[in-house]
């Protein structure tokens, strides 16, 4: 008899990611489908639920396409996704609204009443900021949209609407599972639960609510006319799966305290993992996200745009980014202006005053220094986190961080980092680790698989590349980060003025 195989899909905000793997996590096979954002202002950021749905079918139809026979073997389907945004269901999981993006905006004044009338509180219980995610979301939809509010049965996240229509799931069957739930402020983290209170406070009803379970619960067989479209065999199961970031970290091997770990994606998120549960009221900047792995928590914080300001400057420019990294002598010092890599305001800590700038621009600069400043200041954004996450003990010890998704691809991004950082920075062999950490994830779950988690995720390290900081570059990077979080400050300042 021959191996089951798995699929891994990763919803992500620039396109969908597929893999064909074996129970031993080697891809045979990789499908992508780019996305589309709609901005049709400055605030509303959002996406076609049905664009969504189409994009997965249409990765799972290249893959089973050249798999040919051996599609027979595929055996279960794991999928990630982006994780602040949500998107409201009908009681057939049709879809209720467009995917409230994370990039979106308009909930900002929602985030300011939760921030007055929940505080820390909301903080503690949850384990997330109070920033614009589905909390916020949420109420903006009850307070703006009361029409489609009461259209919505539940609230899902991507990965749980492609599952709930390849499934044929009706909505009371709606989940999200744990790792989403440190940006829900209407979660208590540690029960895995609904906060009660909160939600009676806010006058939003619980039944809203979907269920909340374990990244590997087995949630349904894909319906057989799915089946059919997508060129998959009859009774193919589908987990629950998890939050991109949770899935990226499981994927690198961040199954242990101690570890931390560069998520250099769309957003750009650095986190470490931790068996601490330990919620940021002080510095109003970590969320405590739970990892895949029972008992351990992934802290992070991130630049909602970070990998976007990159792509935004190729894109001014009419230079590829592989162009542009060519323009960077890492290893050298360079006066740089200082760029405010913050489009939509700074996420953690949130803060809607601050917007994009290059300041301190001179007449000498060009494209060389106006490139790398980008890539120091989402650096030197890491470091800020860096120092919050060591003086709450949740990065004891730690030498070195793991760098995964498409930043980590650059050897420039990468030696900044290491350089900014004063850390090891360790880029393995295949940096898109989420999708394939989804499949592993199916098999695990379908006891394909019987390691712990911890055993079946442990990588050697032996495709890594390594970048060590360069010494002669500490004490310049210690003045340009100062001067990077004056600017910061006193730009936030000046903007409420």
């Amino acid at each position: 008899m021959q191996d089951a195989l798995f699929v891994g899909i990763d919803i992500g905000t620039q396109g969908t990611k597929g893999v064909l793997c074996d129970s031993f996590g080697h891809v045979l096979q990789e499908a992508f489908c780019p996305s589309k954002l709609y901005r049709p202002d400055s605030l509303t950021v959002y996406e076609d639920p049905e664009d969504i749905f189409s994009s997965v079918c249409q990765v799972l139809r290249r893959l089973t396409s050249w798999a040919g026979e051996q599609s027979l073997r595929i055996r279960g389907l794991g999928m990630d996704s982006q994780m602040a945004g949500i998107m409201g269901i009908k009681e057939d999981f049709a879809a209720a609204t467009p995917l409230d993006s994370w990039l979106d905006t308009r909930c900002a004044p929602y985030t300011e009443l939760l921030r007055k009338e929940a505080g820390d509180l909301a903080i503690q219980k949850s384990g997330g900021q109070i920033i614009h995610a589905h909390a916020s979301k949420i109420l903006w939809w009850k307070g703006e949209r009361q029409d489609a509010y009461r259209q919505i049965r539940k609230f899902v996240q991507p990965n749980g609407y492609v599952a709930g229509r390849l499934c044929g799931l009706k909505a009371e069957e709606a989940f999200m599972d744990y790792t989403f739930l440190h940006f829900n402020n209407f979660t208590e983290n540690e029960t895995c639960g609904y906060n009660e209170d909160m939600l009676r406070h806010f006058q939003v009803a619980e039944d809203k609510m979907p269920a909340i379970v374990s990244p590997e619960k087995v949630v349904g067989t894909i319906a057989p006319e799915y089946a059919r479209q997508c060129g998959l065999p009859a009774g193919v199961e589908v987990i629950a799966g998890c939050g991109d970031t949770a899935a990226s970290s499981l994927g690198a091997g961040i199954t242990e305290p101690g570890q931390a770990l560069d998520v250099a994606g769309t957003a750009s998120v650095f986190s470490c993992c931790t068996d601490r549960f330990a919620p940021d009221t002080s510095h109003k900047t970590i969320l405590f996200a739970r990892s895949v792995c029972e008992g351990l928590y992934l802290p992070l914080a991130y630049i909602s745009g970070g990998g976007l300001c990159l792509e935004w400057y190729a894109a001014l420019t009419g230079c590829s980014l592989k162009k542009l990294d060519e323009l960077i002598r890492p290893e050298e010092k360079a006066d740089t202006p200082v760029f405010l890599p913050h489009f939509t305001g700074r996420t953690c800590p949130l803060d809607n005053r601050v917007s994009g700038a290059f300041l301190q621009l001179e007449q000498k600069m060009g494209r060389m220094e106006l490139y790398r400043s980008i890539l120091e200041s989402i650096s030197f954004e890491y470091r800020s986190y860096l120092e919050i996450l060591r003086s709450n003990d949740c990065l004891r010890g730690t030498i070195s961080v793991k760098g995964v998704g498409g930043g980590a691809k650059s050897p420039v991004f990468s030696q900044i980092k290491s350089d900014v950082l004063g850390l090891c920075y360790r880029v393995p062999g295949k940096v898109d680790s989420a999708p394939t950490a989804m499949a592993l994830l199916a098999a695990h779950a379908l006891g394909e698989r019987r390691e712990s988690l911890t055993e079946l995720f442990r990588t050697d390290g032996a495709d890594e590349r390594v970048y060590w900081p360069k010494e002669g570059l500490r004490d310049h990077y210690e003045v340009q980060y100062e001067r990077y979080v004056r600017f910061l400050e006193g730009y936030g300042a000046y903007a409420t003025n």
